[in-house]
């Protein structure tokens, strides 16, 4: 695959003897979106840690194509309440930068209004979009983005969600995120790696949603809920994700 950002095969991870991760695949290619899903402890994070280099393999291998740039947002960040941080400070400790760029970024992500409220005194959504911009600074080719919507209300989530596909459109980097609710993020992923330790099931959202694992693994409440959900679009996927023609014959792209 000519285009790919990271490429994992096999991968494995053990800890206290324990098998945490099991034999699993993933490939993340250039202007994709690839999300991992399952339960607490299905070994998403360790997934991303281990592809980013930042955990040992028991067994596989990850290669991650030469010269790539990856932003890591991870899944929480721990500030000392009595450190006076404003957001501005905050930004500036991931090192030097050129003139304007902090905040083109944090206009970029919407958050440029609280530049200089303390870190402290913003939303937990007004946070994960700061941290996302930080993430953004090194204009990265691959965005790694784990539980990115984790302490924002529905209607953030949903308005975050929308803004990692639009960062995506802009820039056209790669983005490898984790979540825990399919329904989120069905419009705002190309490819769903449903984990429980293993791999359970892999595909286009739609087709996860309906994958008898999938259903086993959330149960059959959360799979007709998903059934509900439709996208109003005027193409079709084919069962890969790819768009199809549609029935006049037109294709779209």
């Amino acid at each position: 695959m000519s285009n790919f950002l990271i490429d994992a095969q096999g991968v494995s991870v053990k800890a206290d003897g324990r098998l945490i991760i099991d034999q699993v695949d993933l490939t993340v290619s250039e202007g994709e979106i690839v999300t991992l899903i399952g339960p607490n402890g299905a070994g998403k994070t360790t997934l991303i840690k281990s592809v980013l280099g930042l955990r040992k393999l028991s067994h596989g291998s990850v290669n991650i194509r030469p010269q790539t740039v990856i932003g890591y947002m991870p899944q929480s960040l721990s500030v000392d309440p009595n450190l006076p941080l404003t957001v501005r400070r905050f930004i500036g400790l991931a090192g030097k930068m050129e003139r304007g760029r902090r905040s083109s970024v944090l206009d970029e992500v919407g958050v440029l209004p609280i530049v200089d409220s303390s870190i402290h005194d913003i939303s937990g959504g007004e946070m994960q979009r700061v941290l996302l911009a930080r993430a953004l600074l090194r204009d990265p080719d691959l965005l790694v983005l784990d539980e990115p919507a984790q302490a924002v209300d529905v209607n953030g989530q949903a308005e975050l969600y929308q803004l990692i596909s639009a960062i995506r459109a802009e820039r056209g980097c790669g983005v490898l995120m984790v979540s825990h609710d399919l329904h989120l993020v069905m419009s705002a992923t190309d490819k769903v790696l449903c984990l429980n330790n293993h791999l359970c099931c892999v595909g286009h959202p739609e087709v996860v949603s309906k994958d008898p694992n999938y259903v086993a693994l959330f149960g059959p409440q959360v799979a007709d809920s998903l059934a509900l959900y439709h996208h109003h679009h005027d193409h079709e996927h084919a069962v890969d994700g790819h768009i199809v023609a549609d029935h006049e014959g037109h294709s779209h792209g």
